[in-house]
């Protein structure tokens, strides 16, 4: 890829970006949220037309208009949001647009088949007629890479491909992509994660503000020089400094939350503080999202639980009565429960709080809104060309921070964190933590959940680990230690 262009409204969003990839080798391709790195590859892809530069495969000039003629030629993308089909089955997902056929039939013995044997190759132990609605987002994203390999292709695209793994299934990925690098395929690796990066890229491509920074040899560079280039600056700690602490009062206290499967969360108990950060650890599989949306209203529990807010018990029958008890939602699948799409930022912020803008004639206050608007994308140092601007256009810590922005306006106290940072830079990272962090100052109190152990060690006051749907233990951060979380993520376990 040689000087691509790309210029949305208000915005130049590649500048002379280029790329080169080998065959059989695992390319990296890093920057911050909003470099450039996923429009280059919808470039590629054919879901975005560049505007200049010259795109070359197999020494031949290319342009592709749809993603069909990208994956006819080769090319197969695995995006960084899933888009499952979670009605159809793994095959019919996996083959979709590309049935194999019996006559004028789909040959669905033989799509079951070859499905059988991407999954074995992907280790995923899960019939090939399961609907995908029922699987996790885990086992979602093996069935994209799935997808990908079932293409044949030359060149394979994995856009954050790990964010919803775990690290068992992230070293069967490994396995497969070296598997697939024998067999000269070349693949462009998108991840904010630097392990991961420096583990199994060959070459690795930097990205700012939609230029080319530079291409350099993974074994020949370091974490910190990586993060140089990406954010153009020194970034010395990966935490912010914090500075106060906690108040002893309690804002909510959750007793013997249990829920009707008994799968689920198990006789939950917990206390949170006023301007508390409480990490929420745990494998996958821990019950931990699962718990903190019956908190909201979001799930069913049993009727011995109770909810005691500011001493006082309550009950959040749905997530409307939850947002007027103060509380707040970020979840985890920012594409799917988070965002409006096809909506403007604008929008998206003022969606949770709309009545707070009406006026004497019940009308919405347009001056209220923009105030409100204007505030939030400042506050929460959102890079947008406008605020009217459709947000799946932003990046994803971008669009992270619109989310922010949205539970700041309705003014809640609790804040439940699901892993609000997968899949966003370093840098926009530390930003998020500043966030939350101003906060906790402010006496708000967060509920965070997270998979990256280095993030509930770096920023919690205390960490409330959970396993097989019950909480194995608390650590406090002076206590806390990898070891020791990892002790009690696993402590009921077979």
């Amino acid at each position: 890829m040689k000087n691509i262009e790309k210029v949305f409204p208000g915005v130049k969003a590649l500048d002379k970006a280029q790329l080169t990839l080998k065959k059989g080798t695992v390319h990296a391709l890093m920057g911050e949220n909003g470099a450039g790195k996923s429009t280059l590859m919808k470039c590629l892809y054919g879901i975005y037309y560049h505007d200049s530069g010259e795109i070359l495969l197999d020494g031949k000039e290319v342009s592709f208009s749809t993603s069909k003629e990208a994956i006819d030629h080769g090319v197969a993308m695995i995006h960084q949001e899933l888009q499952p089909i979670p009605q159809m089955t793994i095959a019919e997902n996996i083959f979709l647009g590309n049935y194999p056929k019996k006559g004028w039939a789909v040959d669905h013995k033989k799509m079951e088949e070859e499905t059988q044997k991407y999954l074995d190759i992907l280790g995923l132990s899960v019939s090939p007629d399961t609907k995908l609605g029922d699987l996790t987002i885990s086992q979602q994203q093996s069935v994209e890479i799935a997808k990908a390999i079932s293409h044949n292709a030359k060149i394979i695209i994995m856009d954050e491909p790990t964010s919803s793994l775990t690290q068992s299934e992230v070293e069967v990925l490994f396995k497969v992509i070296n598997k697939l690098k024998q067999e000269g395929i070349g693949i462009i690796y998108i991840s904010h994660k630097m392990d991961e990066i420096l583990k199994i890229s060959d070459e690795i491509t930097i990205m700012r503000d939609g230029q080319y920074i530079g291409t350099y040899e993974s074994s020949k560079i370091t974490t910190r020089e990586i993060i140089k280039h990406m954010v153009g600056r020194e970034l010395v700690n990966q935490f912010p400094e914090k500075d106060f602490s906690p108040k002893s009062d309690n804002i909510l206290e959750v007793k013997d939350f249990t829920s009707p499967n008994p799968l689920s969360f198990q006789n939950c108990s917990f206390n949170l503080r006023e301007g508390e950060i409480l990490g929420v650890a745990g494998l996958v599989g821990a019950q931990r999202t699962e718990l903190m949306e019956a908190i909201y209203g979001l799930r069913e529990y049993l009727p011995d639980g109770q909810l005691i807010y500011r001493g006082k018990e309550i009950i959040n029958h749905n997530p409307k009565e939850a947002i007027k008890q103060g509380f707040a939602l970020v979840t985890e699948d920012r594409r799917g429960s988070g965002i409006f799409g096809v909506l403007s930022v604008k929008d998206n912020i003022i969606t949770a709080s709309l009545p707070n803008y009406r006026d004497a004639s019940k009308l919405l206050n347009e001056r209220k809104i923009q105030d409100v608007v204007v505030q939030g994308v400042k506050s929460m140092r959102v890079k947008t060309p406008s605020s009217s601007t459709e947000i799946q256009n932003l990046s994803g810590g971008n669009q992270q921070k619109v989310i922010l922005a949205r539970w700041l306006a309705t003014n809640p106290d609790v804040f439940i964190l699901d892993e609000p940072t997968r899949g966003i830079d370093v840098g926009a990272k530390f930003e998020i933590y500043e966030i939350i962090l101003n906060l906790a100052r402010s006496g708000k109190s967060v509920i965070l959940i997270s998979s990256e152990m280095s993030e509930i060690l770096g920023i919690s006051d205390r960490i409330m680990v959970m396993c097989e749907g019950k909480i194995s233990g608390f650590l406090d951060k002076e206590e806390a230690t990898q070891e020791k979380v990892m002790d009690l993520a696993t402590k009921y376990m077979q």
